[in-house]
């Protein structure tokens, strides 16, 4: 059932709407025993991955409506400016939906959608946000959890069979997004990034959206028989992940696609300069592991994230 959960009126008599998607079960289970799933994407707009994967839901939600236990909500666009304007950030007001939260009804716009968001999804038991890299890197798919969450969360995302799990520091910054505001109530949320701003990567999205269901599978929400995943997550508790930046500016040229398998010493890549025709920098792995993460758009400055490395492969079982 398609649902509006938020209205704000905007200049030239226009309109700010977000919509989700309800699924509930159509066999008489009493309310109080169904638990509740959001899924969530969109809040960048230019994180596109996540359509695909509300997508290849709802699909297989609307085929199998005897299957469904609890309640599902899909919400594919969290910020419906900035997809319909490929913006990554709230168009007018130049700032990242993701760092208002939980928002306030007497604040400027984006925080009143934040708050809208925080009302529209309070009182789910789980919810899943679902985010793109940017233009400028790709991501292996990964859940991403604060520290101080890593004992609840870490076994449901496991659930999901995502490539790893990065348990990571938590910085100030995290207390004003979508996914530490829900934690904070109650709703276990998880963060899932992967693939690359402005694309959709097939086959992340089919893994995700397979994965999310065997989740949904294991904690009651839909009834389906369970498929073997064919991976075990890897875990950043005991290991350390390694950025690799770039020393100067100019093309970064790689040597590795993502998801390879490095050596201390091998080379990632090489940062050229076009109009002196020269290498200026080769980038080395500072240790054995596993590149996750590696820059997408070629042009570089000094300082410039290329690459990120997880460290210790002794978790990672075949």
């Amino acid at each position: 059932m398609i649902e509006e959960v938020f209205r704000v009126k905007l200049p030239v008599d226009e309109q700010l709407i977000l919509k989700r998607n309800r699924f509930s079960p159509i066999l008489d289970i009493p309310f109080s025993e169904q638990k509740r799933i959001s899924i969530v994407t969109g809040i960048h707009g230019d994180e596109i991955e996540g359509q695909y994967v509300c997508y290849l839901l709802a699909k297989w939600l609307n085929e199998n409506p005897d299957k469904i236990r609890g309640i599902v909500d899909i919400y594919p666009a969290m910020n419906p400016m900035g997809v319909d304007s490929i913006t990554r950030g709230f168009p007018f007001y130049d700032v990242d939906l993701n760092r208002v939260f939980p928002g306030s009804t007497s604040d400027f716009l984006p925080a009143q959608v934040a708050n809208g968001i925080v009302q529209a999804i309070k009182g789910s038991d789980y919810a899943i946000d679902i985010h793109a890299s940017n233009i400028f890197l790709k991501e292996l798919p990964q859940v991403r959890i604060s520290k101080s969450n890593a004992n609840e969360l870490v076994p449901l995302a496991e659930k999901i069979g995502i490539d790893f799990i990065w348990v990571h520091d938590a910085v100030t910054v995290l207390e004003s997004t979508f996914s530490h505001t829900m934690n904070t109530l109650g709703t276990k949320t998880l963060v899932v990034e992967m693939g690359v701003g402005m694309r959709i990567t097939k086959a992340y999205g089919q893994s995700l959206s397979e994965g999310i269901l065997n989740m949904m599978s294991e904690v009651g929400i839909i009834e389906r028989p369970l498929s073997p995943h064919g991976k075990t997550s890897v875990s950043t508790i005991n290991s350390q992940v390694h950025f690799i930046n770039s020393p100067s500016a100019g093309v970064f040229i790689p040597s590795l696609e993502h998801n390879v398998t490095v050596i201390r010493g091998e080379k990632i890549g090489e940062i050229v300069d076009p109009l002196l025709g020269v290498v200026k920098n080769e980038l080395l792995s500072p240790c054995d592991g596993l590149l996750f993460t590696v820059r997408e758009y070629p042009v570089v400055y000094e300082g410039s994230l290329i690459a990120r490395i997880l460290e210790d492969m002794k978790e990672i079982k075949s």
